[in-house]
């Protein structure tokens, strides 16, 4: 059990306004592991405010950019030395493979953090060039206050996708985790603070949908920065947008991996796979859309089948697991509604679509491989969000790109050739905002990631994922003047 009953805000562990809580439960075990205070409007009222005066008047925004980096690397340094507590804790939050935690959940984040610290030192914050009238500087400053909004699927990575960069910046933070993960949240705040970070900087705000909204309404939130679901997506760019206010959105995806008639699959399937059901098939990077030539359809399938059926299902903490269970009932509830209407579709399922023999507690589907799929069919088109994979034959190349365009989202994707100059080619035609061509590697850090069409808006990571949280000045010099940067 690891619960708190206080939140995190002004740099204290203060009484919350309600005596409300979240519990959380093991999605192995479905027992209850802690809790957390449900944050109310009034605690975001107080959240929002303390961040502003730190925005305003504390040392934070007005540190160079060297010294907020150095934080960031403590914090870095403090969660590689509990990588394995870290990774158990959230796998038993969510459910998420521990193994696979370790580096995705948990290793992934400090890379993150230092990445950004390292921007700290090289990042051109100031500018100066030479204008169509004269000298001009161009001053990238922080946004302000920020409201960071995260889901629940990997919870530590997300929370330092965004909180790396707003940091970085300047900006100050009121970060809202999910429900179902706030846990780990609250410890990276115990980490913060412990790296030195001044009062006020970082507040956490456990809460729900209704007091997210009052969060991205809030006329003292400068910048909204959100991870989630399309719908929910839409309807904070629309809130923002009636507000003016700044706005970033990473979405859903509905990634295709297009094998093309060249493709040797005892290489390609083990690339593609783990980007295929990683994390349960909870990521909304997932390659969940396998785009098989016709003449090679059987024989995609018979591979794709014998290997998914090789993954070991169960209990999350166990080392050897590589899919666990769902977050949450409702979760399978959902996932299993999608394989009824893949059936009733006219999809057959070649393996899976139930629940595994043997396991008697927890939030469990197994992996489950359509085949005979139309891509025009729901569970083609829409994102489930669980261990489900959908094989669509295609005729020719010209088509597999046709099919994997011939969708909502744009995420990411990935397609497996004998002959890289050809794959890459196909990567041009690909409307997605990252892909990879033969390769396992779905995010680069220093570089931008984020989706075109309904999977988003604005790009994390690199150079333009702090851009995200910078206002741009530009300031018009007298000739012959040229200011110290």
């Amino acid at each position: 059990m690891k619960s708190y009953d206080r939140l995190f805000i002004g740099g204290e562990w203060v009484e919350p306004s309600s005596s409300s809580i979240f519990k959380v439960v093991s999605p192995t075990t479905e027992e209850l592991i802690g809790s957390v205070p449900e944050a109310q409007n009034a605690d975001v009222d107080r959240a929002v405010a303390a961040a502003r005066e730190a925005f305003e008047h504390g040392p934070w925004p007005r540190m160079s950019p060297t010294e907020r980096g150095a934080v960031l690397t403590k914090v870095a340094e403090a969660i590689r030395n509990d990588m394995q507590g870290i990774a158990e804790l959230i796998s038993n939050e969510m459910g998420s493979p521990v193994a696979w935690g370790a580096l995705a959940q948990v290793f992934a984040p400090t890379m993150i953090l230092d990445y950004y610290a390292g921007l700290g030192s090289t990042f051109a914050f100031d500018t100066v060039k030479d204008g169509l009238l004269g000298p001009v500087m161009v001053s990238k400053e922080p946004i302000g206050v920020v409201a960071a909004i995260t889901p629940w699927n990997v919870p530590l990575f997300l929370a330092c996708a965004k909180l790396a960069p707003a940091l970085l910046s300047g900006s100050t933070v009121v970060f809202k985790p999910a429900p179902e993960t706030p846990l780990d949240a609250n410890l990276l705040a115990e980490i913060f603070v412990e790296a030195g970070l001044p009062n006020g900087v970082l507040n956490v705000v456990p809460a729900g949908r209704e007091v997210g909204a009052h969060l991205v309404n809030h006329p003292g939130v400068d910048k909204v920065s959100f991870t989630g679901s399309t719908v929910a997506g839409r309807a904070i760019g629309a809130a923002c947008g009636q507000n003016l206010k700044r706005v970033s959105l990473e979405l859903g995806g509905k990634s295709a991996a297009i094998l093309l008639d060249d493709v040797d699959l005892d290489v390609s399937i083990p690339l593609l796979l783990p980007n295929a059901i990683m994390n349960n098939g909870e990521a909304c990077i997932s390659l969940t859309r396998i785009l098989a030539p016709r003449d090679r359809y059987a024989e995609v399938t018979e591979a794709l089948v014998e290997q998914v059926r090789a993954m070991k299902v169960g209990d999350a903490l166990d080392p050897a697991t590589e899919v666990g269970p769902l977050v949450a009932e409702r979760q399978r509830d959902r996932v299993e509604n999608y394989i009824r209407i893949g059936q009733e579709e006219g999809a057959k399922v070649a393996l899976g679509g139930g629940r595994p023999e043997g396991i008697d507690k927890g939030w469990f589907v197994e992996p489950t491989v359509f085949v005979d799929v139309d891509n025009s069919m729901r569970i083609a088109q829409e994102e489930i969000f669980g261990p489900v994979l959908s094989v669509i034959p295609y005729d020719t190349e010209a088509d597999a790109v046709r099919i994997a365009n011939d969708s909502d989202y744009g995420l990411c994707g990935g397609v497996f050739t004998a002959d890289n100059d050809r794959g890459l080619g196909v990567a041009r035609q690909v409307r997605t905002g990252t892909y990879m061509v033969n390769s396992n590697v779905p995010i680069d850090f220093s570089s931008p990631f984020g989706g075109y069409k309904a999977s988003g808006v604005g790009r994390e990571f690199g150079e333009d994922g702090l851009e995200l949280f910078l206002e741009k000045k530009t300031i018009n010099l007298p000739a012959g003047y040229t200011p110290k940067v």
